[in-house]
């Protein structure tokens, strides 16, 4: 069990501590370790070989996590897909060249099948050779078809040696996003508290952070505006939360703003990270700002052209279904705009979301970052359109709790931002919408055209 050993001691040092909790049941780390152990054996009886593709069809459970260490342990090549991904399961499947699936039902029993694909990719290859661990993770794939990033498992465990701080720590990023994975490792291997949530609403979030004194959320500037705007913090003991991180999309200002102001003594912290290198330490500047530094031991960080570029031990091999996006001295260009100052960046947008009209640049978080402050406005989302006469236009999408009509609120928003922005910042489309202007992973949703 070299590959999870340091894992294991930790489970055993702590075997009478809290490891998972779900559907308000607790498991402990000695009931963990010897599932591990457990469906290691399963694995060895039922002949998946080290270096089998395997499609781990799960989200957070005792036996999810069981199972994703053992197929570590086993050398597996790991593909997790939740049920968030449903519809896209036999697309990703047949990318990952998946051999064999372990689905984990609702009551939390597990199902092995052979799918009867042999995988030749010379990614996959690698890894049968070298005898070491695999996990393929797959994008969003919001803007066109969904990546396969592949990651060797043994450089993504290195950082989790060293100890830190143990928390009791809600799984909101899912368990087949690099954010979820690297949650799931930082609390394991600190013997931390995994709490689970059948769902994320606000009131469901909430809830469990009340009853199970809930210390750490990882979760997106989207999720923390949801919270904000749903009240649903009213309503329960959050008293247990020390430290709220968020990444995966731009934080609006005014949402730093107002969740700093609502809950004074809950540490802010800013993430970074990319399915393609691993999620790198970070530090903001203070609780309320949205200056970082960004990096640590193995990571390095360059600007090349306003735009941020990373190096990474922990980086991927490359995808299975598209060229390596890594420059020939092996730095990725994450298509992040930043401004520097000193050794701290601040994280202005991607540039394929960035809006050009007229010669001027518009970053979509920065108009938000206004409009999110409007009485009524519950969600916004900016993004660019063609203009015949601009190049683009600002347009938004906006979700009211007032019973405005479209041309009652244009006229309110246009009087709102006359003092707070540019008049080509100013949007010149409007939509009204109920619809949830995000996706599984709670990132915003945006086209640009």
């Amino acid at each position: 069990m070299m590959h999870i050993d340091f894992l294991l001691d930790v489970f055993r040092r702590n075997s009478d501590r809290d490891a998972v909790v779900w559907r308000d049941q607790t498991s402990s780390y000695a009931w963990l370790a010897d599932a591990v152990e457990a469906w290691t054996r399963f694995l060895r009886d039922r002949a998946v070989a080290p270096g089998t593709v395997v499609s781990l069809e799960a989200d957070f459970s005792p036996t999810s996590i069981a199972l994703l260490l053992a197929l570590v342990n086993q050398s597996s090549i790991i593909v997790p897909l939740t049920p968030s991904i449903e519809a896209k399961k036999p697309e990703f499947r047949e990318i990952a060249q998946v051999e064999a699936t372990v689905s984990v039902a609702n009551n939390d029993r597990a199902h092995l099948e052979n799918t009867g694909v042999e995988a030749t990719h010379e990614l996959i290859a690698g890894f049968r050779s070298a005898g070491r661990p695999g996990l393929v993770l797959f994008s969003s794939g919001s803007t066109g078809t969904s990546k396969a990033a592949v990651h060797d498992f043994i450089p993504l465990l290195e950082k989790f040696k060293v100890p830190r701080h143990s928390l009791r720590t809600l799984t909101f990023l899912l368990f087949d996003h690099i954010g979820g994975v690297n949650t799931l490792l930082y609390v394991l291997s600190n013997a931390g508290c995994v709490v689970t949530v059948p769902n994320r609403s606000p009131d469901l979030v909430c809830a469990a952070i009340e009853k199970h004194r809930v210390q750490l959320l990882p979760t997106s500037p989207t999720f923390i505006n949801l919270l904000l705007a749903s009240e649903a913090y009213q309503h329960h003991d959050l008293s247990s939360l020390e430290l709220v991180t968020y990444g995966t999309e731009v934080m609006p200002e005014s949402t730093l703003e107002r969740f700093h102001r609502l809950f004074p003594r809950v540490r802010l912290q800013q993430t970074y990270g990319l399915s393609e290198v691993g999620i790198l330490r970070a530090q903001s500047k203070s609780a309320d700002s949205l200056w970082v530094k960004v990096g640590g031991d193995g990571f390095e960080t360059r600007i090349v052209d306003g735009m941020l570029q990373i190096r990474a031990r922990s980086a991927m091999l490359g995808y299975l279904n598209a060229p390596s996006p890594f420059t020939a001295d092996g730095w990725l260009p994450t298509g992040d705009a930043v401004d520097v100052d000193g050794e701290y960046l601040r994280i202005r947008g991607r540039q394929s979301e960035l809006i050009n009209v007229g010669g001027e640049k518009v970053y979509p978080a920065e108009v938000e970052s206004v409009l999110q402050t409007m009485e009524g406005v519950k969600d916004v989302t900016v993004s660019g359109e063609a203009n015949p006469i601009t190049g683009q236009m600002v347009t938004a999408k906006i979700k009211l709790s007032t019973a405005e009509t479209l041309s009652e609120f244009r006229k309110r928003m246009r009087l709102f931002c006359a003092d707070k922005l540019p008049a080509f910042k100013i949007p010149q489309k409007v939509a009204l919408v109920n619809d949830a202007m995000h996706g599984e992973r709670f990132k915003k949703m945006r086209r640009v055209s």
